[in-house]
């Protein structure tokens, strides 16, 4: 196995975003893609991450592969990536360590070690939706850290031709409008849609953008939020998010 990526963020982002939600995960390589499917301990956030082969500008894989890494580890090797560097992954079996090679003014190396993960494989739920917004990724981060300011959780909800983001604390109250226009469409089925979800795993899941100018957002009333940052014939990082039911 030798996977070479010319722009170490398309790795090094994504990863650093998922070491926030867990800590070990198991990562499978096909002849199409690289996918990691995990579950955060609390059940709250699902994280789905696919780095497709036409990312790389070398991808060799004799056959499939899987193996389990702790994120923090392999998150501080991908700190150390400049975006100006070559990064390479291989796989030493005989040592079960995943040797990594950052490549640019000068030549480094790591070996990380893999472990043994007993958890069960995650599944992706079947999810249907009614509700679909396709807008800026920095608009919605900022409405994200305003709803931050008086609650820690925020409603989302579509209303006709209108996006709206709030929240309401005890003395306080957020409120960002978005109208469907060229920088946001929006669809959606008949009524009002509405649904409440935590920031606190919001503000970790919106660092997406850094791949991504655009976010979608598919939703349903009182149903899980997919979210999805997509950069194309790259990669996507999808987030699935319970909701905060209303008497929680």
């Amino acid at each position: 196995m030798k996977l070479t990526l010319a722009e170490p963020k398309y790795l090094k982002e994504p990863i650093s975003i998922i070491s926030e939600l867990v800590s070990e995960v198991r990562i499978k390589l096909d002849h199409d893609k690289l996918e990691l499917i995990a579950m955060d301990p609390a059940n709250v956030a699902m994280i789905v991450f696919r780095l497709l082969s036409s990312a790389f500008v070398e991808y060799e894989l004799k056959e499939p592969v899987e193996i389990a890494l702790n994120l923090d580890n392999l998150k501080q090797i991908l700190k150390r990536a400049k975006p100006s560097d070559t990064l390479t992954l291989q796989l030493d079996e005989a040592k079960n360590r995943l040797n990594i090679n950052l490549k640019g003014e000068n030549n480094r190396d790591f070996h990380l070690s893999l472990i043994n993960l007993e958890e069960r494989e995650q599944k992706i739920p079947d999810l249907k939706f009614t509700t679909r917004i396709e807008t800026s990724s920095s608009l919605f981060d900022e409405a994200i850290e305003d709803m931050d300011v008086v609650s820690d959780s925020v409603a989302l909800v579509v209303d006709s031709n209108k996006f709206i983001i709030q929240a309401e604390g005890n003395l306080s109250q957020a409120k960002v409008e978005v109208l469907q226009s060229e920088d946001t469409l929006i669809k959606t089925g008949s009524g009002v849609v509405k649904s409440r979800y935590s920031i606190e795993y919001l503000k970790k899941v919106i660092k997406g953008s850094k791949l991504s100018g655009n976010v979608v957002l598919q939703f349903d009333k009182d149903y899980p939020l997919k979210i999805d940052y997509i950069v194309k014939d790259k990669l996507s990082l999808t987030t699935i998010l319970a909701p905060r039911v209303p008497n929680d």
